[in-house]
């Protein structure tokens, strides 16, 4: 059996036809806006996802202050925190700016003495932080972060222009429904 093959029109919806049904030209309209909706809103939603992870990653890095740390016992040198690691959790004294002292655990090399100096990271409030991410790290984080906010945001504004382009489908087909019950009773007469 051979297939059929079947020729697709560009813009068919919008030309002139005598089949051409008001729901089509409808359904034309609800997909390029849909599509448009999508493509711009995906756009405003990436560079505003963006903006706001680069904001808080410069807000962070802002607060993080280096200092040296005092560690206050010995650290052994098999001692691992997990399987291919060579830091372990160590007691630490540092001072903070404003020049209080203070104590907490910090990641330390596996071996390290006591009396030793390691770097630490503590933000504006006294606590220990991580070390800030890389220039390179933080473009990454900022560019996945608008890549996904965009496609997210447009898939969302695209599936709702699909629902709102499904639902008025569906209206189609009804009416069309309506529309063959009453030319069907006419076709349906016997003539003999």
């Amino acid at each position: 059996m051979r297939k059929t093959k079947r020729a697709r029109v560009l813009g068919w919806r919008w030309r002139r036809n005598e089949l051409r049904r008001q729901s089509d030209a409808v359904e034309a309209w609800i997909v390029l806006t849909a599509w448009a909706l999508a493509t711009a809103g995906g756009a405003v939603a990436g560079l505003a996802g963006a903006q706001a992870v680069d904001t808080a990653q410069a807000r962070h890095g802002a607060e993080h202050r280096p200092a040296t740390a005092v560690l206050l016992g010995t650290m052994p040198r098999g001692a691992r925190a997990g399987v291919g690691y060579n830091r372990v959790k160590a007691k630490v004294r540092w001072t903070d700016a404003q020049g209080t002292v203070r104590t907490a655990t910090a990641d330390v090399k596996a071996g390290a003495v006591a009396g030793g100096t390691v770097p630490v990271w503590s933000d504006g409030h006294g606590h220990l932080v991580g070390e800030p991410v890389s220039p390179a790290v933080a473009t990454a984080r900022v560019v996945m972060a608008g890549t996904g906010v965009g496609l997210a945001g447009g898939l969302f504004l695209f599936a709702g222009g699909r629902l709102i382009r499904l639902r008025v489908e569906r209206r189609a087909t009804e009416r069309w429904g309506e529309e063959w019950e009453l030319t069907g009773e006419r076709w349906g007469r016997r003539t003999g």
